[in-house]
């Protein structure tokens, strides 16, 4: 192995080896410290060689965070973040509602793999939001990411960004109420939630809690 191979081995588990000491609020620091790279143009994951991160990640996976975000393609959220292959755990769905499946899927990279913190992660321009606030007829199965939505349009009115922000704050609150899972570990001070709002012009993510 090369010298360059040998620093790159010891160097690219940065966040996936100390995964394990993290707090929940150590965890939802990296993830605004790395948005803020991401944001100003100073992004440090991509330098790790590709093929090592794979090797390092090929047996098992240990994601410090866990994110639930919209689809959007838009929101490349590793970018967002500043991180490399196996420290997110990302679960997307158009408008990044906690239905029954994400929920299970949270629960496992909190119970199972141990992330620290979940982060509801809603952005500027969401289709899924105007959408509901429109309310108007759609193909297919689309209409049913409805009911999930019209509570934050009811709360927040017509406004696309307060209704994003407001359907973040919902979609966390029912993660931390829903589910026996997450609400136990937030007692035991081993995991936190919270929501959050992505500007894609700016690159900037807010937390709304």
């Amino acid at each position: 192995m090369s010298s360059r191979q040998n620093d790159l081995e010891f160097a690219v588990p940065s966040h996936g080896r100390r995964q394990n000491i993290l707090s929940p609020d150590a965890a939802l620091a990296e993830l605004i410290d790395g948005n803020r790279r991401f944001a100003t143009g100073r992004v440090i994951a991509r330098e790790h060689d590709a093929s090592i991160l794979r090797q390092h990640a090929a047996e098992k996976q240990q994601p410090f965070a866990a994110v639930l975000s919209c689809g959007d393609s838009r929101v490349p959220v590793e970018f967002v973040f500043d991180q490399d292959i196996g420290q997110l755990f990302v679960s997307r769905v158009a408008g990044n509602v906690a239905a029954a499946e994400i929920i299970a899927t949270l629960e496992f990279g909190a119970a199972v793999l141990g992330t620290q913190v979940i982060l509801v992660m809603g952005h500027s321009s969401c289709g899924a939001i105007e959408a509901t606030i429109k309310n108007t007829a759609a193909p297919g199965q689309i209409s049913a990411l409805y009911p999930h939505i019209r509570p934050a349009v009811d709360q927040a009115g017509p406004n696309p960004e307060e209704a994003t922000k407001a359907n973040a704050r919902i979609q966390a609150a029912l993660l931390r109420e829903a589910s026996t899972v997450i609400s136990s570990l937030i007692q035991e001070k081993k995991l936190k939630v919270v929501s959050g709002y992505y500007d894609i012009a700016s690159g900037v993510v807010t937390l709304l809690d």
